[in-house]
């Protein structure tokens, strides 16, 4: 640390996470749990993107969006996962203050992509099953294209946006992040500078990043789910309205805990919850995407059926 000449304050250099201190005992079965679900997670994510990249069968829309899904939650998972699995087994928890701003940043640039990426997805739905007969016009390569750049490249600016503010702040005195990563409100709450400004700014690019996806999620499932119901079908209604639930089921819960953490950030009685409720967004809900969207279609088990023959065929050959 650092003593400043001009003022009775001491600069911090590295934070420390607290983790899930309060359940030290559990540490090589919590170490366990999560090794498993990060492999679970990189393996079902990256069987989508490579059978996304490899199968022409899978070069539609909806695994163009699917496959951008799987690389962000592998990106996503790899920015938290790997530091906390360290901080289960070392004693040293500290990390750079540089290094946490890093990490800060990664994760909400990668988890407002994945607000904008779903709702995307849920656009797109919402164009097969309600408008089937426009689908190819009003989803083009070129439209699809667009939504995803967009989704990228609007999360890139908030997140820039956001971290000029948290630039500005000074760290001094208490280091202990109250957290298993580098996430904003544990951060905030060991400013010694006035962070009021910066938490206003966070609400307000909060607000921007999720309700407007959120609604746009929302309004087009509930479009969905109508034309379902009229489905003359027994077993097509039925069949088609477990996919949806389940996409909404786990896009409720992304959203519902997101929101939960960061528009009510100043709720005393939440903040206990605050860990577990990031729980859900950052490690369970890149386990559970690729099984809900990819893995359970028969397209994919289709594509993983030839591209298992191809390489049994590439090992006979060798």
């Amino acid at each position: 640390m650092q003593k400043l000449e001009w003022r009775n304050e001491t600069i911090i250099t590295e934070f420390i996470f607290r983790g899930f201190g309060e359940l030290q005992e559990l540490r090589i079965l919590l170490f366990v749990v999560f090794l498993m679900i990060y492999i679970m997670t990189l393996g079902g994510n990256l069987t989508i993107v490579i059978l996304v990249l490899t199968d022409q069968h899978l070069h539609t829309p909806m695994y163009f969006f699917l496959g951008n899904l799987s690389c962000l939650e592998t990106c996503y998972t790899s920015t938290i996962l790997p530091r906390m699995l360290v901080n289960f087994l070392s004693e040293n928890r500290g990390v750079s203050v540089n290094g946490c701003i890093a990490q800060l940043w990664a994760f909400v640039f990668l988890a407002v992509t994945e607000c904008y990426l779903l709702a995307a997805m849920s656009y797109d739905r919402y164009v097969a099953i309600c408008k089937p007969l426009h689908y190819s016009v009003l989803m083009d390569f070129k439209v699809c294209l667009w939504l995803v750049a967009g989704s990228w490249i609007g999360s890139f600016v908030i997140d820039t946006v956001l971290l000029a503010f948290i630039l500005q702040l000074s760290f001094c005195g208490h280091n202990v992040i109250e957290h298993f990563f580098c996430d904003f409100i544990p951060m905030m709450n060991l400013a010694c500078s006035d962070a009021s400004q910066v938490k206003l700014v966070s609400a307000v690019l909060t607000s921007i990043s999720t309700m407007p996806p959120f609604i746009l999620t929302i309004a087009s499932y509930a479009h969905i789910i109508t034309a379902i119901l009229g489905i003359p079908s027994t077993t097509g209604r039925q069949k088609a309205f477990s996919t949806c639930s389940s996409h909404l089921i786990v896009v409720t819960i992304f959203y519902g805990t997101l929101i939960t953490v960061y528009l009510l950030q100043d709720a005393s009685e939440l903040k206990e919850l605050n860990k577990a409720f990031s729980v859900f967004y950052t490690i369970l809900t890149p386990l559970v995407n690729p099984l809900i969207y990819s893995l359970r279609n028969k397209e994919v088990k289709e594509a993983i059926r030839r591209t298992a023959t191809k390489c049994a065929n590439c090992v006979r050959l060798h």
